[in-house]
This record gives C-alpha cells, structure tokens and sequence, in this order.
C-alpha cells in the first residue's frame, strides 16, 4: 500500500478533529486584564512555580484515586508524584532566576555603558545586550531578558534533569516512604481519595 494512501486520510482526520475545536472569544474585561497581568507582570519563575503549585494540588489526589492499583502501589505512586514536582519546580525556579539574572547583567544597554570602562568589562556587560534597546525602553528590556534568560535555563535544565532532577526524586521518595510521618500521611491521603466517587472500592 502506497505511503500517501495511508497518510491523507490519517491528515483528513487531523483537519476534521482540529476543525471541531469551539472557538472561544473572551469578552470579559477582568478576565483579559487578569491574564494580560500575569503574563507582563510575572516573571518567569513565577510562572513556573504557579505550575508547580497546580501540580501539587491536582496531580497526587488523580494518581490516589486510581482504580487499577492497589493502595501500596497508589501511595508509591503519590510520593513519587510529589517528589518529582518540589524537585523539579524547585530546580526549574532556581535555574530560571539565576539565568534571568545573569542575563541582565549582561545585557546593559549600549547607551548605558561609561566611555572610560575597561574594554574586558563592557564586553561581558553587553554579550548579550540587544543594538536595539535603549536603557528609556524599561518594558522591552525586562521582556527581552525574561525570554532570553528562561530560553538559557531551559538549555541548562536539559542536563540538570539527569544531574540533580532524577536522583534527587529518589532520595525525596524514599525519605516520603520510610519516614514515620510522612508514611502515615501518605496512607491516610491515599485511603481518603480511594473513597471519594471514582476511586476504588
């Protein structure tokens, strides 16, 4: 069978399932002002813990209310939840802030370097400086920085998933595991949402 044969009806579905999609129009002035804010107003970082701390409230209560495991299995899984989202929104937060800040102090604007600094100095201050910003383009630059600065840890985050991301998870799930207290929380938050409508019996 022909390779195009296979691959234009499998596109037409595609099309068809994208074209179903509702459009949706937000009217709704608090709503647009609200989101405008968050996404000019929060850096980064922010945004990233905001992620982790969706994750945390939702992700552990879904893997505890699964219905096709038994407890011992739910609360392994629960930990490991949770050990992978402080680990790895701690990490994410700290990289992303480190990177910001390292990319402000070297993207000083042009008009804003001395004439008498050292040439050593002003070339590490505007290694990533843009000929396009002016130190008067206050919005511009902070945007600039935050994109550059979260593109960079996104780059250095590849390697830190492996270095401090994987084995750290470990060692925080087993110390949920093993520890007394967290141990029984774990038992209890697990026994409670195995209870609620869709968990187990």
């Amino acid at each position: 069978m022909a390779v195009g044969k296979i691959t234009y009806p499998i596109i037409g579905r595609l099309k068809s399932l994208y074209n179903g999609i509702p459009s949706v129009t937000v009217a709704k002035n608090s709503v647009i002002n609200s989101v405008e804010h968050i996404g000019r107003k929060w850096t980064s970082p922010q945004q990233r813990l905001l992620l982790g701390a969706t994750a945390i409230f939702m992700q552990p209560g879904i893997d505890a209310r699964n219905k096709n495991v038994d407890e011992p299995t739910k609360k392994a899984s629960v930990a490991k939840t949770i050990s992978k989202i402080v680990v790895g929104t701690f990490t994410g937060v700290i990289i992303r802030h480190l990177s910001i800040k390292a990319v402000k102090a070297m993207s000083v604007p042009l008009d804003a370097i001395p004439q008498n600094i050292k040439p050593i100095v002003k070339k590490f201050k505007t290694l990533l400086s843009s000929e396009k910003l002016t130190s008067s383009m206050t919005d511009e630059l902070t945007h600039y920085r935050n994109a550059m600065g979260t593109f960079i840890s996104l780059f250095i985050m590849l390697f830190t998933n492996f270095g401090i991301d994987a084995p750290w998870t470990n060692k925080l799930t087993n110390f949920l595991m093993e520890n007394e207290k967290c141990s029984n929380f774990l038992d209890k938050f697990v026994r409670k949402r195995s209870k609620v409508k869709g968990g187990t019996e």
